[in-house]
Order: structure tokens, then sequence, then C-alpha cells
């Protein structure tokens, strides 16, 4: 067995506090805000009351008193916690409940809670994929998708972003050489705003006999006729073999579901690692989640809201000549900068402004590409939107 030579070895505070430094000397350093008494659309931060458009609160459910009262009487009446995993002694009516209203809305046979988006995608994708399978991957897709694929093992290609025909060209160049294909990539992109052509996707994947995966965290219950997300936008809701939501961004409660097959969600139970070895989320949050999906369908205003906001809030800015990319009506909308330490400097410059608005740099997005994130709530009055597009114009000049 080789030893180590200890005389090399150096305290684990000295080693990470010079990688703080080189993260701080290249604008990558994050630190963490506190943020209270979410209210129609803004945050108390530091004590002052300021307008919130960093969060994915699009539908404005996250502060709404009827959903908190939903959590409190399952609060009151059951506890705080679930008490183990649902396959042991975790499982509560309110948990199976929601599965079929999230079943119901999505349009598919059956749905499975997870505690995360994340823990959806790092659980789903390894059990239905492994070694001698393929996954292809679209370029800008979330971290916990990468995560999913490198966990499965599966062989893994990489597609340019939203290009379809580079996909069908890779199909074509592997076929026979896999034992199973899976297409993934996301409805709405968290950090492009732009939504994948799941018309295409669909026609290429049937084609070829490839699975498909659509991560729609960003839009469920904003897209679409009923708000059912970008599935029944493009109309192809009988054609996605998974489907992914959160609960935790238009719904304002935690949590997530992956939809599908019966068979699917069986083998699900069955599989995925981090449903089966994880204690279930409260039983509260799921009647919170129960209330809010409740609200999204009898309250389609909040819907209209945020979209128009999203249009407002574009047109301003290509007023002032500044062009956004991404949905001509989606609700993310990045303003690229480039460079972090400028990046980081324009959300300081907006926080003094009165506006809480995201910053995102590498890893999250590619090297050069950090930029602004900005995304409205259907809380957020005409005239709030206004003064944040002249703010931004104001600070970007």
């Amino acid at each position: 067995m080789t030893s180590i030579d200890t005389r090399t070895l150096r305290p684990i505070d000295d080693v990470l506090e010079e990688e703080l430094v080189a993260l701080q000397a290249a604008g990558l350093k994050r630190s963490m805000r506190a943020v209270q008494q979410r209210r129609a659309g803004t945050v108390i931060l530091n004590g002052e009351r300021i307008a919130d458009f960093a969060s994915n609160d699009y539908l404005g459910l996250a502060a709404d008193h009827r959903v908190a009262r939903a959590a409190s009487a399952v609060l009151q009446a059951e506890g705080t916690g679930a008490g183990a995993a649902r396959l042991i002694s975790g499982n509560h009516p309110i948990h199976d409940a929601l599965e079929r209203e999230l079943a119901r809305f999505k349009g598919v046979d059956s749905t499975l809670l997870f505690p995360s988006g994340y823990m959806a995608n790092i659980g789903v994708i390894p059990a239905l994929m492994s070694p001698g399978d393929v996954i292809y991957s679209d370029q800008l897709n979330h971290a916990s998708l990468v995560d999913g694929c490198r966990l499965s093992k599966a062989t893994v290609r990489i597609f340019p972003h939203g290009d379809v025909d580079a996909l069908q060209s890779m199909l074509v160049q592997d076929a026979g050489s896999y034992r199973r294909a899976l297409i993934i990539v996301e409805g709405v992109f968290s950090m492009d705003g732009d939504l994948f052509p799941l018309d295409r996707l669909v026609e290429v994947a049937e084609r070829f006999g490839a699975w498909t995966y659509v991560d729609d965290a960003h839009g469920t219950g904003v897209l679409g006729p009923t708000g059912a997300g970008t599935l029944e936008h493009f109309g192809v809701t009988a054609r996605v073999d998974i489907v992914v939501g959160t609960l935790g961004k238009a719904f304002g409660t935690a949590g997530a579901f992956v939809g599908g097959s019966q068979v699917l969600i069986e083998f699900l139970t069955s599989r995925a690692r981090s449903f089966i070895f994880t204690t279930s989320t409260p039983p509260a949050i799921a009647a919170a989640t129960l209330e809010a999906l409740r609200l999204s369908r009898v309250e389609p205003w909040r819907r209209t809201a945020v979209l128009d906001r999203a249009r407002q809030l574009r047109e301003r800015l290509r007023r002032g000549g500044h062009e956004v990319p991404g949905a001509s009506d989606g609700h993310i909308l990045p303003i690229r900068v480039g460079d972090p330490m400028r990046t980081m400097s324009l959300v300081a410059d907006m926080r003094r402004r009165g506006f809480l608005i995201g910053g995102v740099r590498p890893p999250t997005v590619p090297a050069g590409t950090s930029r602004l994130r900005v995304s409205v709530s259907a809380l957020h009055p005409p005239e709030l939107v206004d003064a944040l597009a002249a703010s931004l114009l104001a600070a970007m000049r």
C-alpha cells in the first residue's frame, strides 16, 4: 500500500481559503441573502421592503393566505414531519390525493412526489438508464439533469441547445448501437427563458424509438391553456414519456413530481433511490400544494398577468435599446452582461434602486455569458414593471 507523505498535507481550511480567494477574484464567490415577509411581489431585505424580481413565485402564491391556511390546518392535525420514507411509514392519504390531482392536471396516468426537482432528476434518470444505454441531453440542461445523467453511467451525447436537426443526426449515427435511448430537455430553460420545440422533438423521438424526458419546472402552472405547462402548450401531452414538474415555483410551496404512465410510476417507486431512501415531505406541504393547485385553476388571471407583465417589460427594454433573448412572451428574461464582476455590480446597483434581481454566473451558465436573470410575478403591478425597466436601463447605461 502506498503511504501518504504527511509533510505535504495542509489543513483543510488553508486549502479552501486559497480557493475562496481565487473565486472572489474571478467574481464567482457566492453568498446568501436573507429575505423575509414575501408580500405582493416584494420582500424585506436588510430591513427594507423592495420589489422582488428574482424569485420563481410566478403566480404569486408563495405568500397567499389561503395556501398558508391549508398548510396550517394539516399542521395542527398531523404535526410537522412525515416521520419516515413513504415506503416505510411516511405515506399519508394527502400525498396520494395530491398525486392524483397532479396527474389530472398534467394529463398523465399517474405521478410520484419527490422532495425537490433535483432529487427527482437524480433519482429517475439513473433508475431508467444504465451502461449500454444512451442519453441525448440538451447543451443547456439544468445541473440536476446533468448530474442525473452522470449517475446513470449511460453514454451521454450532448447536442447543441434546441437543435433538433443535430439531435436527429446523432440518432441516425447511433441507430442500433445502444439498448435504450432517452432524450432529455427542459420545457422552459431556466437561465435563457426559451422553450424547447417539443412538437418537433416528439416527431423525431417517435421516428427513432427514443424515450422522451421533459423537465417542465418553469412551465408548470404558467404555460398552456390551463397552465399545465409546455406539453400542453405544444399539444404533445400524450406523446412525452416522462415529465417532471416542481411545486416551489408557480405553486409557491416545495417539492416536485414525476408524471407518466402507471407502469412508469410503479417502476420508479421500486427503483428511484432518491424516492426510496428519503423521508417524505410533510403532509402540510402537500395540503398547501393542493390549495395552490386549486387556486391556479380557479384564478386563471394569474397566468394572464404574469405573461402580460413579461411582455410589458420586454417591450420597455426593447424601446430602451436592449433586446432580450428567450421566448417572446416568456416569464424569464435574461439580460446578457458577460463579465461576472460587472453582473454582480449591476445586481448591487439595482438593489440600491429598490429592486432585487438575480445575477447568474458560471458554472450556472457558460463562461462569458454571465447575466441578469429577471423573472416577473402575477402580483407585480404594471407601474412597478415600468419602474424596473427604467432602473435597469439607467443602471446599464
